[in-house]
């Protein structure tokens, strides 16, 4: 009797990890390469929120901390973690997170584990530090970002260290990528960006309508929206569709960029 192999195909995977749930509903985020568990942690901000998980991980082999940016909510933990469970790591961050030891420049890769490559997407704005983690498992073709408080489902971060022109160039880093990664943002603000997105771009919008009967019923979406549907129902992604000229008063994409985030800002 002729005996079937069937070859169990590792992948790239992903654990999010929601901390200060209900007040800043941040996520941490655990990428391992599955092949030999290799792993980084990104913004490991609030430790009580993740020891609870950590200390029953017994598969994860951290190989760095890393952090988007270096506001506390997202770098806050590196010294924590550096002197309990994770002690001589390096943290791999922009250069003004907390005991940052690596800073990879804009398009760098880095490999983790046999199959993982890691892109980093410089994206200032938010911060002048920003970077985004481009992440491609080479075996199965997955593809995801981590986008911190760069791109969030529907939205996009405040412009605390840039203006809108850094904005645009920095989100159109991201929507090069191909349209099947999958979007780690820093927080679940999805439905209050849906309010604000419909109070932009209407009910006519039916991709946005569908991710509106999402929130409905998914209190976390994350890991749910690829770069296309970011595309599809992001106002901040759609400076020249005729409801965000409308709504800015501006054709200057740049300038609609500035009117659209302050508008957020005020709603």
């Amino acid at each position: 009797m002729q005996r079937f192999q069937y070859q169990i195909i590792r992948k790239m995977h992903v654990k999010a990890l929601p901390m200060r749930w209900g007040y800043g509903d941040n996520y941490a985020y655990i990428l391992s390469d599955e092949t030999t568990n290799k792993s980084w942690i990104i913004d490991p901000a609030y430790p009580k929120d993740l020891i609870p998980y950590l200390s029953k991980d017994t598969k994860c082999e951290m190989t760095a901390i890393v952090n988007t940016h270096h506001h506390y909510d997202h770098a806050g933990g590196n010294g924590y973690f550096l002197s309990h469970q994770y002690k001589n790591l390096p943290v791999i961050a922009g250069k003004d997170s907390e005991h940052v030891s690596y800073t990879p420049s804009d398009g760098e890769i880095i490999q983790l584990g046999d199959d993982v490559e890691i892109t980093a997407i410089h994206t200032p704005c938010h911060t002048r530090d920003s970077i985004c983690y481009y992440a491609v498992d080479r075996k199965t073709g997955q593809k995801c970002v981590f986008t911190g408080d760069t791109l969030f489902t529907s939205g996009c971060g405040r412009f605390f260290e840039g203006n809108g022109a850094d904005m645009k160039r920095s989100l159109e880093k991201l929507t090069s990528l191909p349209d099947e990664t999958i979007v780690y943002p820093g927080h679940e603000y999805t439905a209050s960006n849906v309010k604000f997105s419909k109070s932009v771009l209407g009910n006519s919008n039916h991709a946005l309508n569908r991710l509106s009967d999402f929130c409905s019923s998914h209190e976390i979406t994350t890991g749910h929206f690829t770069i296309k549907d970011e595309k599809e129902f992001n106002p901040f992604l759609r400076l020249n569709d005729p409801a965000v000229i409308k709504a800015t008063q501006s054709q200057n994409p740049v300038e609609a960029m500035d009117i659209l985030r302050e508008m957020k800002n005020n709603f």
